[in-house]
């Protein structure tokens, strides 16, 4: 499901006019929640309407951010046009590999295998010099976005940067959507409820999966990406499996198979670690905010068991009986 364009527009325009009014601390804040909304669209693919819940997609993430880390000089800005698809075809191999291996299976089997593959590649940079160990990269210059001379938008800036995060989520938001109506969205939507019946009228089922599988990858890279550009460090721990099972609270905190679904979770999820986390709120109790953030959780997902995003849907479409029904 989607929302309404007139609502998307105004949330779009809501999140432009953040800058105009917000200090460098909430920028970075609101950046980072876009780069997690990023990740968790990507995973929303895969588990809300392709039905493979995957519990290694940080691996994506990771590969990506390490990609940019390993590529960046130590002190010299990288080209942006160059990195960035240099990061996302290597997030897209690494994807594409493990994906040939894992789509022929299902369930808790493809829960396993993911969350296997994703641990290997944690102990690849935890363990080796390739990544330099647990202390992880540091990159101390953001990538420019220079073309022929010409500097559309500066990085370094926090302002610019914010916007540069912004008009990516937008511009995954709308190739997801436009995705999930063409025939191969569809055909992953039948997928989901009955492969069998797929298989049975001749489609390529693996095939399908497999293609979800490297798309949810790249696009995980992409927020991956974004985040070792916002950071400016990237450490083996946003490739192990909490960080894995951290997004997947996002896609069910707003609601599976809901694109706004999983934008919403993500900013509820951040927005309440940051609230939970406060010591000037809690005190010496912060500290124990996953507590409080797992029994928010459940009380959520028990009163609203198809996540934030659902219970929007359900109002705006009674909002809308409503009105037709004054209307007559």
């Amino acid at each position: 499901m989607t929302l309404p364009r007139s609502v998307l527009f105004a949330a779009l325009l809501l999140l432009a006019l953040v800058p105009s009014v917000a200090s460098t601390f909430y920028l970075q804040l609101g950046a980072k929640i876009m780069i997690m909304a990023i990740f968790a669209l990507s995973l929303d693919l895969l588990v809300g309407h392709t039905g493979l819940v995957s519990f290694g997609h940080a691996a994506y993430f990771g590969v990506a951010a390490y990609a940019l880390a390993l590529i960046a000089p130590k002190y010299e800005a990288v080209n942006f046009w160059l990195t960035l698809p240099a990061a996302l075809i290597a997030t897209a191999m690494v994807a594409l590999i493990i994906g040939f291996l894992v789509v022929r299976t299902s369930g808790i089997y493809f829960i396993m295998v993911t969350l296997a593959f994703a641990q290997m590649l944690y102990a690849i940079f935890h363990d080796t010099k390739l990544g330099g160990g647990s202390d992880g990269i540091y990159i101390t210059m953001r990538p420019e976005l220079t073309i022929s001379g010409f500097k559309p938008l500066d990085l370094e800036n926090p302002v610019e940067f914010f916007y540069l995060v912004l008009i990516l989520l937008g511009a995954v938001y709308i190739f997801l959507n436009y995705l999930l109506h063409s025939q191969f969205g569809r055909a992953l939507a039948g997928i989901r409820v009955n492969p069998q019946r797929m298989r049975a009228i001749g489609f390529a089922v693996d095939a399908y999966k497999l293609g979800a599988f490297v798309l949810a990858g790249a696009i995980a890279g992409l927020a991956g990406y974004l985040a070792a550009c916002q950071f400016g460090f990237v450490s083996p721990e946003i490739l192990a499996w909490h960080q894995s099972g951290t997004v997947l609270m996002m896609v069910i905190l707003g609601g599976m198979g809901r694109l706004h679904g999983a934008v919403i979770g993500a900013f509820a999820y951040v927005m309440l670690q940051e609230l939970l986390s406060a010591e000037a709120l809690f005190g010496v109790y912060a500290k124990h905010w996953q507590l409080a953030m797992g029994s928010l959780i459940v009380i959520i997902v028990l009163a609203l068991p198809h996540g934030i995003g659902g219970a929007i849907d359900v109002f705006l479409h009674r909002r809308r009986v409503n009105s037709e029904a004054s209307d007559d």
